[in-house]
């Protein structure tokens, strides 16, 4: 379980400060790069199906739009927190820079939980988060996408809305858009299929063949489901799998030496990617408690949930057989147990090098919607491999060089590319 005490706001501060070491960077450019931009806190009101009114808190937080408009998800969870979005909007700004693709960092959310709102209640929100923040919004300003329990659904939803709002049609306000609504092919697999394409590429570094290893993986969501996807087409056998369960209100590991069924497993789970545990049992999976994902026998770890589960405390619990840790999830590893992986001479392939297919797809599908042309599925992943894989070799060359891990390179690169951006623009 996550240390309730942890800020990843501040994490993702400490992180920055010490890349801002490595880097030299002046004073003004840390003051510039360690806070948002701007941020937004609102209240949404909403009509209950009961009949009540109901006020959920929403966040929007723009980190920083040097490269180009902001990027970033809208989650619904109920412990967000402003610190979280900070965080994970920082994050983004990194990412987009990463993978050197024309966008910042942004990111928003709302403190709510859909298992218990009605498909209503839900519109209502996304409606009324987009109401207001529109004013800060838009194609060349700021693009949502879905992230935690949020879908494509909920992506129309905003769109309609915020079309409503301005009387046009702004296809490219939104990513994740359902694609008869002008999504893009490839985004529903994107991240995780990004996330192998990494794994791909270590294994190679790492002298492994796919085909002779096993993974376990945490979380079973959409990032979750295609990375197992694509690892198996691979040859690589998942072995364990981790998922919340709604009924009893905790998370549990579902295992199975001769590796998991993919299929059956998503047959298994609702649309939030919770698996039934005693359809879990008769299809011939032994149920274990939600942390054993992490001590399983693999050679792969991919942490594909929330931020802030392989810490200091969990980390002792990994076996000496894994090689290589693929980070699905953002902000899934602490500093502390970073520290200790890296003694260990774990493989780590960090958060925004690993997960960033979505947001690289997310660019893909606002220049076909800003554009009014669509590519096909083959063009799009295609794409999106050729970009995963530069990206990679760019972090890879540059730990070489510099004898750095894989996280302190990414960061490297990415802080760099935003702050030479600032300084072009004479912000620091």
């Amino acid at each position: 379980m996550a240390d309730k005490s942890y800020n990843p706001f501040l994490a993702a501060q400490a992180q920055f400060d010490r890349i801002a070491d490595l880097l030299e960077l002046d004073a003004a450019t840390r003051d510039l790069l360690r806070m948002p931009l701007r941020e937004y806190h609102f209240s949404i009101p909403v009509r209950m199906d009961d009949g009540r009114v109901k006020v959920f808190r929403g966040y929007r937080v723009h980190h920083n739009d040097a490269r180009g408009p902001g990027k970033g998800g809208v989650r619904f969870h109920p412990l967000e927190t402003i610190d979280t979005v900070r965080a994970l909007a920082m994050w983004m700004s990194w990412k987009c820079a990463l993978v050197d693709i024309p966008l910042g960092g942004s990111k928003g959310g709302v403190v709510c939980d859909p298992h218990h709102l009605s498909a209503r209640e839900l519109e209502g929100i996304c409606r009324g988060w987009v109401r207001q923040i529109a004013r800060n919004l838009g194609p060349t300003l700021d693009v949502p996408a879905p992230d935690v329990m949020t879908s494509p659904q909920h992506m129309l939803w905003m769109l309609d809305e915020f079309e409503v709002i301005r009387g046009e049609h702004y296809p490219g306000f939104v990513t994740g858009k359902p694609l008869n609504a002008g999504g893009s092919q490839g985004r529903t697999e994107a991240t995780g299929f990004g996330v192998i394409f990494t794994v791909r590429e270590a294994m190679k570094e790492l002298n492994l063949r796919a085909e002779e290893t096993t993974a376990s993986v945490q979380g079973f969501g959409n990032v979750a489901q295609h990375a197992i996807q694509l690892y198996q087409q691979m040859g690589g056998r998942v072995r364990c799998v981790s998922s919340w369960n709604q009924a009893a209100k905790a998370a549990f590991s579902y295992a199975r030496p001769e590796g998991i069924d993919l299929r059956e497993l998503r047959a298994a789970a609702n649309r939030f990617g919770d698996i039934d545990a005693d359809a879990a049992r008769k299809l011939g999976y032994e149920v274990l408690p939600g942390e054993a994902w992490i001590e399983q026998e693999v050679d792969l770890l991919i942490p594909a949930a929330l931020e802030n589960q392989i810490t200091a405390a969990t980390v002792q619990r990994i076996s000496p057989r894994v090689k290589l840790i693929a980070e699905g999830a953002n902000g899934p590893t602490t500093a502390e147990a970073d520290t200790i992986l890296n003694a260990r001479g774990i493989f780590v392939i960090p958060d925004f090098l690993a997960n960033a297919g979505g947001v690289t797809c997310s660019y893909f599908e606002q220049v076909q919607s800003n554009t009014n042309y669509y590519w096909t599925l083959a063009e799009v992943l295609g794409k999106l491999d050729v970009q995963m894989t530069a990206a990679y070799a760019a972090v890879s060359e540059l730990a070489r060089r510099r004898n750095l891990t894989m996280r302190d390179a990414a960061h490297v690169i990415a802080i760099g590319r935003v702050a030479q951006a600032c300084r072009d623009r004479g912000w620091a």
